[in-house]
């Protein structure tokens, strides 16, 4: 197994009263890294969306190339996408091609190996589309579900057509199958059995709140309109009967913020900050967060806390701005509660000072 040895950088910055009391360390350089998992106290397995797959020990810096047997196509804002492991295994969502220009959103499984994974398909968004827009995609596990978010490939309406995957979230067990409690088999019988949710347009952040188990995502919108909320069963976010806030690139309005009879987010952004990752903290470096939620962006390559305990008034903080760049994946460290971010180009450490 080939090793590289890789030099750790420590930057200290002081934009705020609440950055200045952090220590921010790049771990290493990586080439448009996208998803990220922990797969032991000291080992980080990340995609980059070119379609190569690394481990790092975030100890000692060595990083390698883990073999795979996907083939990745990547097409715009597709490639390999988000990862998650659990219990021996990994799951990846990524930009498949499907011939003649079209993609879809897939989702695979493989046994963790650090030489090699082979992975297998589990699922595979209907239709392919040509397209290099809005994929999604990110990954969560609840119990033994598996949830993953299916942007809607800049087709704006079919997100409101549930025979069809693009613009929904997906519910399926761990090992594929198809839940016999989703709303397919329940209410929505002209659904597709593995959509859990539809109307969303680019869901690029996913994550299980440890506190009360439930799913969270959050979505871009076109310009302004980018939202946090919780996922539900068998309900509807709007797009693109909905705008959020946000109107049309060519600044025509997309339609009203909400209305009853769809899902309300809990916090909308306008103008937008292109909301990346998500994180519902837990953990001791910044236990005076526990529970609320940490969400990067891109655009203006913030960290934001929510604290969304109480609906009526939902508390945000930005944490810092443009100190690592275009934020794209967060992850909590299992044990010491620090917290780790990709950047476009980079695995950065976030600490107390």
């Amino acid at each position: 197994m080939a090793w590289k040895r890789i030099i750790f950088f420590i930057f200290l910055f002081s934009v705020s009263s609440e950055a200045a009391e952090l220590n921010f360390k790049k771990i290493a350089d990586f080439r448009s890294p996208w998803g990220s998992t922990f797969v032991s106290n000291n080992e980080i397995l990340l995609t980059e969306v070119s379609g190569n797959l690394k481990l790092i020990n975030i100890e000692s810096g060595f990083i390698t190339e883990v073999k795979h047997n996907l083939k990745v196509l990547e097409d715009g804002q597709g490639g390999l996408l988000d990862i998650l492991y659990k219990d021996g295994v990994v799951w990846v969502s990524y930009s498949e091609d499907h011939g003649k220009s079209k993609t879809t959103t897939s989702v695979a499984r493989g046994n963790f190996n650090k030489d090699q994974i082979d992975f297998k398909n589990i699922f595979v968004a209907s239709p392919p589309i040509n397209s290099g827009y809005h994929f999604g995609s990110r990954l969560a596990i609840k119990d033994d579900y598996l949830f993953a978010s299916v942007g809607e490939r800049g087709e704006g309406m079919i997100a409101q057509d549930p025979t069809k995957h693009p613009g929904s979230i997906i519910r399926i067990n761990i090992d594929g199958s198809i839940p016999k409690d989703n709303p397919k088999f329940i209410d929505k019988k002209d659904w597709l059995p593995e959509i859990f949710q539809i109307g969303v347009r680019n869901p690029q952040g996913l994550t299980l709140n440890p506190f009360d188990q439930k799913i969270y995502a959050s979505n871009h919108g076109a310009r302004g309109g980018d939202w946090f909320g919780e996922i539900k069963k068998g309900e509807n976010y709007g797009w693109k009967v909905l705008g959020w806030g946000g109107t049309n690139y060519s600044g025509t309005k997309i339609g009203p913020k909400w209305l009853p009879g769809y899902t309300k987010a809990i916090k909308y952004w306008v103008p937008s900050i292109a909301t990346s990752a998500i994180t519902i903290y837990k953990g001791e470096e910044f236990k005076e967060w526990n529970g609320h939620a940490l969400i990067t962006s891109l655009k203006d390559m913030s960290l934001r806390k929510l604290d969304f305990s109480n609906l009526e008034n939902v508390k945000e903080e930005v944490i810092f701005k443009k100190e690592i760049g275009r934020i794209r994946d967060i992850q909590v460290h299992p044990v010491s509660g620090k917290i780790f971010f990709l950047s476009q180009d980079a695995l950065w450490l976030m600490q107390k000072n």
